[in-house]
């Protein structure tokens, strides 16, 4: 695909929204206005003044564009320099920050009201459809950019389809809000894997779970590796955290957070006496004498379920399957007697979610 190089600082942005992968630039210089054009094969054609827009005109799309030259660059200290626990507590006592990856999954992540500090992207990236429409949201914010060996010393660049984003985060709604409506949650406990808490959100959500429930000791769902993962789903079903309050009064709000030290649900006990509290029979992932098949036509009759899943390796503590309403398991052949908790709870949540009168519609 051909792109064009050395873009000035500022410049005007004419995207075709009705037609993917159709936009021009003006550099605000009369004369020099340049065409992007993507092959002919994507069913693609140029935009040309006063076509393609959804309202007939051209639509213009200021982008506060600054380049870097020193990786040394204080701007580039969110990517570069900071860490996961540096990010969370940046702005602390308030939500801190959040490095998101790729167009597609910042969109989803400015879909849920998270809001960009900056943007870091590669030259190239300024002339694809998907990244001019989301910098187009956000024309003041700044865009940094650099050249490739200023890019490529950061860690893992070449993996972020060339686009980083540092946001804002929110705060966390409490237990009882997102389980309010819910039918059927996820509990998982101690899962520190962001590789398998990313596959796991994305399978909940693809999958009619409702909602998402975290002990302390799991990976943050908004680490880049759990967020890339899951392809931005972390930021469509809903989550928090649930911890373990002995003796919490019922008057004390434990589960809205900051994002930073999360507050957690005012129920006392431990979490599966807190989600049955909340109206919902619990299921441990587990093999136990008393286990049952995950089709088991008791466990699919339920009208709320919270499936509780375990640290990879040890699986649930002894303590949290003993507490909940049934043991279940996935049947399987060839000896094999475990999958990977995040393979275990696509299977699960595929069961489960398909119970009678769960299961959402396609178009739904």
């Amino acid at each position: 695909m051909p792109v064009v190089p050395n873009l000035p600082n500022h410049f005007t942005l004419f995207v075709n929204l009705s037609r993917p992968g159709e936009f021009c630039y003006d550099d605000t210089v009369p004369g020099r206005k340049k065409l992007c054009r993507f092959p002919a094969d994507k069913g693609a054609r140029p935009l040309f003044a006063g076509k393609g827009t959804q309202t007939g005109r051209r639509r213009k799309h200021r982008m506060n564009r600054i380049t870097i030259t020193d990786f040394a660059a204080p701007e580039l200290d969110v990517y570069a320099r900071l860490n996961e626990a540096q990010l969370l507590h940046y702005y602390e006592p308030a939500p801190g920050l959040f490095i998101a990856e790729s167009p597609k999954v910042i969109t989803r992540a400015a879909d849920a009201g998270h809001m960009p500090e900056s943007f870091l992207a590669a030259p190239e990236m300024l002339c694809k459809t998907e990244a001019a429409a989301l910098l187009a949201r956000f024309p003041d914010t700044p865009v940094y950019t650099a050249a490739p060996e200023i890019l490529t010393r950061l860690t893992g660049f070449q993996l972020t389809r060339g686009m980083l984003c540092a946001m804002r985060r929110r705060e966390l709604p409490s237990a009882e809000k997102i389980c309010e409506n819910a039918r059927t949650v996820a509990v998982l406990e101690n899962v520190v894997n962001p590789t398998n808490v990313g596959a796991i959100f994305r399978s909940a959500a693809a999958l009619n779970l409702d909602a998402v429930l975290l002990t302390e000791g799991c990976s943050d769902p908004y680490y880049r590796r759990a967020a890339r993962v899951s392809m931005g789903t972390v930021f469509q079903i809903p989550w928090t955290y649930i911890r373990e309050r002995p003796g919490a009064g019922a008057g004390e709000d434990s589960s809205a957070g900051t994002g930073n030290s999360v507050q957690r649900n005012p129920a006392a006990g431990n979490s599966v006496e807190q989600l049955q509290a909340l109206g919902f029979r619990t299921a441990a992932m587990a093999l136990e004498e008393r286990s049952v098949r995950i089709d088991d036509p008791a466990v699919l009759q339920e009208p709320r379920l919270a499936v509780f899943l375990g640290t990879e390796g040890d699986g649930l503590a002894a303590r949290t399957i003993a507490s909940c309403d049934y043991t279940i398991m996935i049947p399987m052949s060839h000896g094999v007697d475990s999958l990977n908790v995040a393979a275990a709870s696509a299977v699960a949540f595929w069961q489960l979610g398909s119970r009678p009168g769960v299961r959402k519609e396609e178009s739904e």
